[in-house]
């Protein structure tokens, strides 16, 4: 005799919504996600916040991230042939809110950072950071996939990473 399948509570979908920008970022507000710092320099640095960071292959080292064309960081990134990719940890909040802050001083006296491989800015004190040779920018909407490899890096850093959920950033709890 077979046992009879366990019986499972579906749960209750709402009513679907159209597909529009507000759809898609109130559904990625569930999604918790890393938070990295990308950074480029150009005829001075630049850099922004990024949840979308991604790895995409293990050999050769290959990353992703999206980077909107309207940001202030697009032109030097449209051109840079480097960047850096830095790890947060849940003690750097505040300089994740910095590089988000639209008209913020993101190399300002508050943030440690030096010139690495490349000329590359790479910001103190983070989990890891990789320097990243652009191979390519994917068209996709408003923003631009980069894809990039990895051809430096330290993963020495301490301490838990950064987390961004519900419009806040967090950290991990056990």
């Amino acid at each position: 005799m077979t046992a009879s399948p366990e019986l499972r509570t579906v749960p209750t979908l709402g009513a679907p919504r159209q597909a529009s920008p507000d759809l898609l970022r109130s559904a990625f507000r569930r999604h918790a996600a890393g938070v990295a710092v990308v950074t480029a320099h150009g005829e001075r640095p630049v850099g922004f916040t990024a949840t979308s960071l991604t790895s995409v292959a293990a050999d050769p080292p290959l990353l992703s991230f999206g980077v909107g064309t309207g940001s202030s960081s697009w032109p030097v990134l449209a051109r840079a042939g480097h960047v850096g990719v830095h790890i947060l940890g849940e003690h750097q909040q505040d300089l994740a809110a910095t590089f988000a802050r639209s008209g913020a001083d993101r190399f300002g006296a508050g943030t440690g950072w030096s010139r690495g491989p490349e000329g590359v800015p790479v910001l103190d004190g983070v989990l890891a950071w990789l320097v990243c040779r652009v191979v390519a920018r994917v068209p996709a909407g408003d923003h631009r996939i980069v894809i990039a490899e990895a051809v430096a890096g330290d993963p020495g850093g301490t301490g838990r990473p950064l987390l961004y959920h519900q419009g806040r950033f967090n950290a991990l709890r056990d």
